[in-house]
């Protein structure tokens, strides 16, 4: 996917019309899902940190391959703060291309594995998602949450403090990252709360390596920090799934 070029006008008009190509590759990616070193849309067989050029923490070139356990060791290891968070400071679901369809819609759209009916101010009826946190498969679009993989009380505590309006903003509509925002069942999201992975996992087993991924895919596109208590879980994980690929581009 493309960087944010300019204003968050531009990043939300280039990359709504990304998203809008998928709903076949979405269904390819959800029968992926299934399977825990599935990783993170790349069919690139795993690097090891030295074969991959990793670079080093919070570096601007990006990650293309690299291994699971190799992307965690680039996380900028730091101390978390919740003081002065609100919901209301990421300014979300917005309309940035004033195309009738926000955020969580475009998501919906881009995500569908049978597309859905869309009507008058983008209304959508029908369609089919799969839900990768539960491996469910959900035909109604009220009963889906679009989940901020990395939640955004968690990007707060992990450096999004420091960031103006502007950028809280694209980060809570991120359509230029295939996997920082999912469809997943109501249920789920509300399981994870604003929780990390020391404390949540996807209850679907086969999901938690592509959860991983996501999950250190998105700190590195934004250089958010993680504590080490997420870290020794995200290793922990790792572990496990040392054949998942972690795609990433770093957010201007």
């Amino acid at each position: 996917m493309g960087n944010h070029v300019g204003s968050s006008a531009h990043f939300l008009e280039s990359s709504v019309s990304v998203r809008r190509v998928w709903p076949l590759a979405a269904a390819l990616l959800a029968l992926s899902l299934t399977a825990c070193d599935s990783a993170v849309v790349d069919d690139k067989p795993a690097a090891s940190a030295s074969s991959a050029g990793a670079p080093a923490p919070g570096a601007q070139e990006g990650g293309d391959g690299l291994s699971l356990p190799a992307a965690v060791k680039l996380l900028p290891v730091g101390v978390e703060k919740r003081d002065g968070y609100q919901r209301t400071s990421f300014k979300h679901w917005v309309d940035e291309d004033s195309d009738s369809c926000n955020t969580r819609q475009e998501v919906l759209l881009a995500e569908a594995v049978k597309a859905p009916e869309q009507g008058a101010r983008c209304a959508l009826t029908g369609g089919e998602w799969l839900s990768y946190y539960d491996e469910e498969t959900v035909t109604e679009p009220g009963k889906l949450d679009i989940d901020h993989v990395v939640p955004l009380a968690e990007a707060w505590d992990s450096g999004a403090s420091e960031w103006d309006a502007d950028r809280r903003m694209r980060y809570a509509n991120d359509l230029d990252a295939e996997r920082s925002l999912v469809a997943v069942t109501a249920r789920t999201n509300r399981q994870k709360g604003d929780k990390d992975p020391s404390d949540w996992l996807p209850p679907a087993v086969g999901a938690q390596c592509t959860y991983g991924a996501d999950w250190v895919a998105t700190k590195l596109r934004w250089k958010l920090q993680a504590d080490e208590k997420e870290i020794a879980a995200l290793e922990k994980l790792a572990a496990g799934c040392t054949d998942t690929v972690v795609v990433y581009e770093v957010a201007p």
